[in-house]
């Protein structure tokens, strides 16, 4: 029976929250567990004194253990239940798991399961649920947000789980989370626990000013004796993938294989199930049913190891985890500290392992500027809302911006932080209060980025002892030497510095091997004044050699950036073999081939067209050509098409086949001016057009 909280003593409460923490404690560990000193002030804070508590300690410390400690007693007494702010769905899974296991009832809503909202909104208010999870994203949602106020209102504790993705400063700062200051202002005697195992001072002090002024911070020791640290630097693509495929000969137990892009999980992981090796590829592309498989299957040491995006990152529960090997470096100490974190909780030696990639230093100018607002785009963004009669869609605001519609999702989420733009059912309109650019917070924001992307470069360098490295990274409270890191043993796990020269070239291989599909553009964008709209009839799927970095022909970004001229013979065989394997599918054979007009490689893309053409015998039609500019790189999509409407024409001297045809260029990126080629070609009476590229770029 329910206690009321305000009937007791600031004692008694004491009392409740020990006696709660033992409870939870021996449930989730056993009777062998006992109290930290940090835990037990948290828990007490929370249930006697109605605070505000950020906990910043390492992974595996017990930071779920205060909130479902917390939540234990706070319902024992006669309050609502908690909410917890969760930024991940395999990190929910988890924590309701964990939260069973302490013997409460816990509910999430997020993506994947909108067809139970109604069903577990009714459990929630009708008092027979103890923790509700939600992500940050749902709170930006209009219908949720309005729904689950009364809630927030009546919760009896709110957590904000990894909280440094509150903060600007943070490694993985997310917008929506900054709406939970507006939750916390609505709730403002509602007990509040933040935790996070990765935030340095500057974040932690950050985080505790959005909680409030009284806050209480409980930090401790960041370091990890169980993890053995090592750095890798100076292999390439092709024998990283070598290393790798060598060290799940040797590494014990299961682990991650982090890789900076969905792409590259696919890759890698290929390669190694070609190896022998049993792992899959896991990122947030995967539905969530398979993600959750490959979660057990790791957990249950049915796989040898994933390859996976920070997807799988935050708040994965494998205690016996045995290794992390990064293929290429995050973006920052912290970062790389977050995912490392993963191994070696329960179990006294785990390796992560770190080999750095000559890709790591553009993927950090890319990360340190993606979530920091352009005045210029602001600027669209209003004007386009502002002259709307209506709410608009994110891919109508791109067609009306020319923002690539990511960095167009993440500002919209920035701009509505401040209340310059809102979401509603209908699509996204301004406010009309407009936004204010803080261009010196956003400037110390990339300076702060950037030298964490230094702190980065040295740590890959092996420039001292590595944990002490990033201890010192994240202002740990008592950073030292850890003796045991490649740098203070001079030993690297696996095979080493040197890998097997037949392993590179069994990666070389499988590399060459793997197809990339080109998927046809589908819609015109609006407001094209050709008269063009709707579902576009131009061109099929088709095939590229490789795609952005791929480390079997890593050196073909660099030839397209090159002068105008022919390609080297070992691409043009890649290419022709591309074509080899995919006339598998074709169905019906190409009758034709016909060269895209080229403004920076003519001479490239002619020469590769007539040896396809010689290859396949078929004839070659130089049927297209283009003139005048190309559009501006920031052009709105409806500009580049129109731009390209009036730049590209059929010859009249050639005669086009009735058939379809094979339609080459050196590169593939947004995709219209292929479109517009292909749609030229189908209005000439070609009944197919199939695009052949060298590089698709993302």
């Amino acid at each position: 029976m329910a206690i009321q909280h305000e009937s007791l003593s600031h004692d008694e409460l004491l009392t409740i929250a020990d006696l709660n923490l033992a409870k939870v404690l021996f449930a989730m560990v056993g009777e062998s567990a006992t109290a930290r000193e940090d835990q037990t002030t948290a828990v007490r804070a929370l249930v006697a004194d109605r605070a505000r508590v950020l906990v910043v300690q390492a992974t595996g410390w017990g930071k779920s253990a205060v909130y479902w400690a917390a939540t234990a007693a706070l319902r024992s007494l006669g309050e609502g239940p908690t909410l917890v702010v969760s930024p991940l769905l395999a990190l929910m899974r988890d924590q309701v798991a964990a939260a069973t296991r302490a013997g409460l009832s816990a509910v999430t809503i997020n993506s994947t399961n909108v067809d139970d909202w109604d069903r577990v909104m009714e459990a929630v208010e009708g008092g027979a649920v103890d923790v509700l999870l939600v992500s940050p994203e749902r709170l930006a949602n209009p219908a949720f947000a309005k729904r689950v106020g009364p809630i927030i209102e009546k919760a009896g504790l709110i957590v904000i789980d990894e909280a440094h993705c509150i903060s600007d400063w943070g490694f993985d700062f997310r917008p929506d989370y900054q709406r939970l200051s507006k939750v916390l202002t609505s709730a403002p005697t509602t007990p509040v626990l933040a935790t996070t195992a990765t935030a340095n001072s500057r974040v932690t002090a950050d985080v505790a000013r959005q909680l409030g002024a009284q806050t209480l911070v409980l930090r401790g020791s960041l370091a990890r004796n169980s993890l053995r640290l090592s750095v890798v630097p100076g292999l390439d693509a092709l024998e990283r993938y070598a290393w790798v495929d060598a060290a799940l000969d040797t590494m014990q137990g299961s682990g991650i294989v982090y890789v900076p892009t969905v792409a590259e999980t696919e890759r890698l992981s290929e390669f190694l199930v070609s190896q022998g090796h049993v792992v899959v590829g896991y990122s947030g592309k995967l539905d969530t049913e398979t993600r959750e498989r490959i979660e057990d299957d790791l957990r249950a040491n049915n796989l040898k190891a994933v390859v996976a995006t920070s997807a799988l990152g935050m708040g994965y529960d494998k205690p016996d985890l045995g290794f992390c090997i990064h293929v290429g470096s995050p973006d920052s100490p912290v970062a790389y500290y977050q995912q490392v974190g993963r191994a070696g909780r329960a179990i006294d030696n785990a390796e992560a392992v770190l080999l750095p990639a000559e890709t790591d230093e553009r993927l950090w100018e890319y990360f340190a500027t993606s979530t920091i607002p352009d005045p210029k785009n602001i600027e669209k963004v209003l004007a386009a809302l502002g002259t709307a009669s209506a709410p608009l869609s994110v891919p109508k605001i791109t067609d009306a911006t020319g923002i690539r519609r990511g960095r167009l999702e993440a500002l919209l989420k920035i701009m509505a932080v401040d209340d310059a733009v809102e979401r509603t059912t209908q699509g996204w309109r301004a406010t009309g209060t407009g936004y204010f650019y803080d261009a010196a917070k956003w400037s110390a924001i990339v300076a702060a980025r950037s030298y964490e992307a230094d702190l980065m470069r040295s740590y890959a360098r092996g420039a001292g002892c590595l944990m002490e490295f990033l201890q010192r990274a994240l202002d740990d409270v008592d950073p030292g030497p850890c003796g045991t890191c490649s740098v203070c043993t001079g030993e690297i796990p696996g095979p080493g510095r040197t890998v097997d020269p037949a392993g590179v070239e069994a990666a070389r291989i499988q590399l060459r091997g793997i197809d990339v599909v080109i998927e046809p553009r589908k819609m015109w964008p609006s407001g094209l004044s050709s008269g063009r709209r709707g579902t576009i009839v131009g061109a099929d799927e088709g095939r590229a050699l490789t795609f952005a970095d791929t480390p079997g022909w890593n050196n073909v970004a660099s030839l397209l950036s090159g002068p105008d001229q022919p390609l080297p013979e070992n691409i043009i065989r890649g290419v022709v073999s591309v074509l080899t394997r995919w006339k598998e599918s074709w169905g019906t054979r190409p009758i034709g081939v016909v060269p895209m007009p080229s403004r920076h490689h003519s001479s490239l893309v002619h020469d590769l067209a007539r040896h396809v053409a010689t290859v396949g015998k078929l004839p070659l039609f130089d049927a297209l050509t283009i003139d005048g500019p190309r559009a501006p790189e920031n052009a709105t999509s409806t500009a580049q098409v129109e731009s390209l409407v009036n730049a590209l024409r059929l010859r009249t001297d050639v005669e086009l086949p009735y058939g379809p045809i094979l339609l080459i260029d050196d590169s593939y990126r947004t995709g219209w001016t292929m479109t517009v080629a292909a749609s030229l070609l189908r209005e000439a009476g070609v009944t197919r057009v199939m695009p052949l590229v060298v590089h698709q770029l993302p």
